[in-house]
């Protein structure tokens, strides 16, 4: 055996044995607030508590539902974390009492939560991954509309900026991935018995997130991943020799912001439903130099970057100024399967200029026998 044989296969060997240390991870997913993640969860701990399991709640949060709260009796808890923030005395999540005290089991609520400026990790998905990696089993949960590539469909179904995020690549962690489902009529009527809000918040509710149309379409985005993650599982779990063909996607995006997140964003969905590796390609043309490029257009990039990373991708640079070749010297180099770009928004001028390298990056593709898709 080769040096460089040996030193993949010893690190082939330090991953598995690092992954048989990870806690397990099990996430509840929901179309929206309300529909009974954190019930569920504790519902749970109590199970395993009566089973012997060492559980213990590391972050609750029960919005002042009388059923939910009912559920913390009898439950150990580690106390939160106090500190002071712009004159205020708040509490977070006491991630280092969490990792001392060492339960086999530790819920989790909320995990899109933002902590508070000061704190360790800025997201407790991050706090998560932290207690992961020290061995204890975590059980959360998060809202559909809170998953990073589901941002732009999330936004047009409900018209709502969702700041707080979670990459994808956090549920692709998770052991288990549970859906926690009601009928669009059931939950609006346990809004309506204040069940979810106060009753001085019911109305403005009713007009605006909850309405039945909306439910219907966060559901189907709920339902929809969780069923993907159910396949990735399965794939994973099949014998190397009787997988397909491993998919390999690469997502050209162009300095156009709005358009490279969207690809972005859709190129991940599509990676993840394959469970397979994928790239971020940003062609640098001359007209595109580091002298001549806009600052702000130049932060865009450097966001929408980040964003890949985050979401999973591996980022490639290139410079060149022939486009098309750029892309065909990648997905030769990287055995890409199909190349996923944004759909043109060009005026007359500009159709009759770029065609011609539309058609050439057509031509290419279909001699390597790799998919195009083109994404709205």
């Amino acid at each position: 055996m080769q040096p460089n044989e040996r030193d993949q296969s010893a690190e082939q060997f330090l991953r598995l044995i690092q992954e048989s240390r990870r806690g397990k991870f099990k996430i509840y997913i929901g179309m929206s607030a309300g529909v009974g993640k954190s019930y569920r969860m504790l519902q749970e701990a109590h199970t395993l508590l009566r089973n012997g399991i060492d559980v213990k709640i590391g972050f609750i949060e029960t919005h002042n539902r009388a059923e939910t709260h009912a559920l913390i009796d009898g439950l150990p808890i580690i106390p939160r974390r106090k500190l002071f923030y712009k004159g205020r005395e708040l509490e977070e999540m006491d991630v280092q009492a969490i990792i001392n005290n060492h339960p086999e089991l530790a819920i989790v609520d909320e995990l899109a939560h933002t902590n508070i400026p000061g704190s360790k990790n800025e997201k407790r998905w991050q706090d998560v991954l932290e207690i992961l990696d020290a061995g204890i089993n975590v059980i959360s949960a998060v809202n559909i509309q809170h998953i990073e590539s589901l941002y732009d469909e999330v936004h047009e179904i409900t018209h709502v900026d969702v700041t707080e995020r979670v990459p994808d690549r956090v549920l692709h962690l998770a052991d288990e991935v549970v859906n926690i489902d009601l009928t669009a009529d059931e939950l609006i009527t346990r809004l309506k018995e204040g069940k979810i809000y106060d009753k001085a918040k019911v109305q403005t509710a009713l007009t605006n997130f909850f309405q039945p149309e909306k439910i219907l379409q966060l559901r189907e985005l709920a339902l929809r991943e969780v069923a993907t993650a159910v396949e990735r599982k399965i794939e994973t779990s099949l014998p190397a020799n009787i997988q397909a063909k491993p998919e390999r996607f690469l997502a050209s995006i162009s300095s156009n912001a709005d358009v490279a997140r969207k690809v972005i964003r859709k190129t991940a969905r599509l990676a993840a439903y394959y469970n397979s590796r994928w790239y971020v390609l940003y062609v640098q043309t001359p007209a595109e130099s580091p002298d001549r490029i806009r600052l702000d257009t130049q932060r865009h990039l450097i966001n929408n970057f980040k964003l890949a990373t985050e979401l999973g991708a591996e980022v490639i640079q290139a410079k060149g100024d022939n486009v098309v070749n750029c892309i065909m010297e990648e997905v030769q180099k990287r055995k890409v399967t199909t190349v996923c770009i944004g759909k043109p928004h060009f005026n007359l001028l500009q159709i009759i200029l770029r065609t011609f390298a539309f058609n050439q990056l057509l031509n290419r593709l279909s001699e390597s026998d790799t998919d195009l898709v083109i994404l709205s």
